[in-house]
C-alpha cells in the first residue's frame, strides 16, 4: 500500500498541478519536432559552459551560459518567442537557474526536462564546437529506437 499511503490529489487539483508543469516544462521530443519544423516561436537556450557547448549541443540553439543571460539576453534573443532552456540533465537544476533569469527578464520560458543528456540519448542531432554533426543511436531504455518520438 505504498502507492496510496497519501492519497492521490483530486481530479481538479490534479488537473491544476498537470497543466501547470506543461506551461514551464516541455520534453526533448516534442523541442526536436519543433526544430524540425523550422517553428519561429521558440529559441532553444544551451546555459551550459563553453566547455560543454564545445563538447556537444543542439543543432540550432543559441549558447548563452546563465551569468551572461541578463547582460546579453536582449542582443541575442527575440522578444517574440518562447525561450526554451537546456542544461546537462535531470540531475542539474542549471535549466531552472537559467529559466529563471529569463522570467526575470519578462520572457516566456521553458524548461526542456531531461536536457542535454536525454537529447543525446534520445539519438537528435548533435553538433560539436567544430561544426560537425552526429546522429547517435537512441538508447533502447529511454527512446524507441525505431521512431523519433515516444508519440505521447
Amino acid at each position: 500500500m505504498n502507492v496510496t499511503a497519501v492519497p492521490a490529489a483530486t481530479a481538479a487539483e490534479a488537473r491544476r498541478h498537470f497543466a501547470a508543469r506543461l506551461a514551464f516544462e516541455t520534453d526533448v521530443s516534442d523541442v526536436a519536432a519543433d526544430l524540425a519544423a523550422q517553428a519561429r516561436d521558440i529559441v532553444v537556450v544551451d546555459t551550459r559552459s563553453a566547455e560543454s557547448w564545445a563538447q556537444g549541443h543542439i543543432q540550432g540553439a543559441v549558447h548563452l551560459p546563465t551569468a551572461g543571460i541578463a547582460e546579453r539576453a536582449e542582443a541575442l534573443i527575440p522578444r517574440n518567442v518562447t525561450v526554451v532552456v537546456y542544461c546537462w540533465g535531470p540531475g542539474c537544476n542549471g535549466a531552472q537557474k537559467a529559466a529563471l533569469e529569463f522570467a526575470k527578464l519578462g520572457r516566456p520560458v521553458k524548461e526542456m526536462i531531461g536536457g542535454f543528456e536525454y537529447w543525446a540519448r534520445e539519438g537528435f542531432p548533435v553538433e560539436t564546437g567544430d561544426g560537425g554533426v552526429t546522429h547517435r543511436s537512441p538508447d533502447p531504455l529511454t527512446a524507441p529506437v525505431t521512431g523519433i518520438s515516444c508519440a505521447c
